[in-house]
């Protein structure tokens, strides 16, 4: 699907030259999408803003993805308050990046039915998140930041890092003048009880 293709006019804007690849599986909420130019986003994507076509939105944008970012194949993004990608973001395949989890408070109703509190995500510009990279919400991840291969972001990643593991720590930060460090993570303390 490209930018004059009837589908993208359909979104709240389809950048220039920008391209989802086929099959798309699913795809629903366009007019809250904004995709921007260059944008190149790779098939069986899963892309929605809002939990079904039918449901009201009003006029907002639940989902942003910058200019020249590249999604990898068999991704997911799935709004309900706000995903904000940033440019030139580049993913591996089977990333999937939520701003909202079901809820499971009550007992009686089927988890599948219960919905939690959505919390906006944000992924700053020039960042890479690796193969199978889940980003959950609340998430806020900063500028050229690298996330390694099937890590799990729950928090924030500042601006410049390399972060990885479940939850995603950061590993490696860029210090002007010292370039890249690892940063040391202690030990656990072992109890001596």
């Amino acid at each position: 699907m490209g930018p004059r293709s009837r589908r993208a006019r359909q979104f709240a804007a389809f950048g220039a030259g920008s391209a989802i690849c086929f099959p798309i599986t699913p795809l629903y909420g366009e007019r809250h999408i904004v995709i921007g130019k260059g944008t190149v986003i790779g098939p069986n994507l899963s892309l929605s803003a809002g939990v079904s076509p039918e449901q009201d939105l009003g006029a907002e944008v639940l989902v942003r993805i910058g200019d020249r970012c590249l999604i990898g194949r068999g991704s997911g993004i799935v709004a309900h308050e706000s995903i904000d990608i940033g440019d030139d973001v580049f993913t591996g395949h089977h990333v999937y990046i939520t701003d909202a989890n079901h809820g499971y408070a009550d007992p009686l109703v089927p988890v599948g039915l219960q919905f939690g509190e959505a919390r906006p995500v944000s992924i700053g510009s020039g960042s890479w998140l690796g193969h199978g990279t889940v980003v959950l919400p609340g998430a806020r991840i900063g500028r050229h930041v690298v996330v390694g291969a099937g890590s799990v972001v729950t928090g924030d990643l500042p601006d410049f890092c390399v972060a990885v593991g479940n939850p995603a720590r950061v590993v490696r930060r860029y210090v002007r003048g010292d370039g890249w460090i690892d940063v040391r993570v202690p030990p656990a303390v072992a109890s001596d009880a």
